[in-house]
C-alpha cells in the first residue's frame, strides 16, 4: 500500500516552474521573495483566494509606502504574475488601477564638443596622453 506524497509547497512549486523554464537562478531568488511579500502584506492569505483587488493594492503600497522605483514595481509584477499563470494557472483578470511609481525625471548631463575639448586640452601628464591615445 503506497501513499501518495503531501502536495509540494507553492513556493516549491514556484522553483520548479521557474528551472523547467530555465530561468536565470538570480531570476528564481527575486521571483520568490516577491511571491513571498506579496503573500506576507496580504496575511499570509494563498494566492488561489486572491485576485486584481489584491495585487493591485500590495503595487499601491509599493508606490505610495516603499517609495519602490518604478522598474522594481514592474519586477514585483513580473513574479505575481508568473504565479498566476505559469504556476497557479488561473487568469486574473487584471486591470492595473495600482499607483504607479513615478519613473525619474532627471536628464543626463551631457557636455557639448566645446566642452569636452576644453576638458581634454587643460589635461597634463599621463591624463593627456591617455586621453591622445583613445580620442587622438
Amino acid at each position: 500500500m503506497q501513499t501518495e506524497p503531501p502536495p509540494r509547497k507553492l513556493l516549491d512549486r514556484v522553483r520548479d516552474r521557474i528551472r523547467v523554464k530555465h530561468y536565470s537562478y538570480r531570476t528564481e531568488e527575486t521571483y520568490v521573495q516577491w511571491i513571498r511579500r506579496f503573500i506576507l502584506f496580504h496575511n499570509k492569505r494563498h494566492p488561489s483566494e486572491m485576485g486584481g483587488d489584491e495585487v493591485n493594492a500590495f503595487l499601491t503600497h509599493l508606490a505610495v509606502n516603499e517609495n519602490v522605483a518604478a522598474s522594481t514595481q514592474n519586477q514585483a509584477l513580473s513574479a505575481i504574475l508568473f504565479l498566476y499563470r505559469e504556476v497557479l494557472e488561473l487568469e486574473l483578470g487584471l486591470n492595473l488601477d495600482a499607483v504607479r511609481a513615478k519613473r525619474p525625471r532627471n536628464l543626463p548631463t551631457v557636455l557639448t564638443v566645446a566642452e569636452t575639448l576644453e576638458i581634454l586640452n587643460n589635461l597634463t601628464g599621463v591624463h593627456q596622453i591617455i586621453a591622445k591615445l583613445l580620442y587622438g
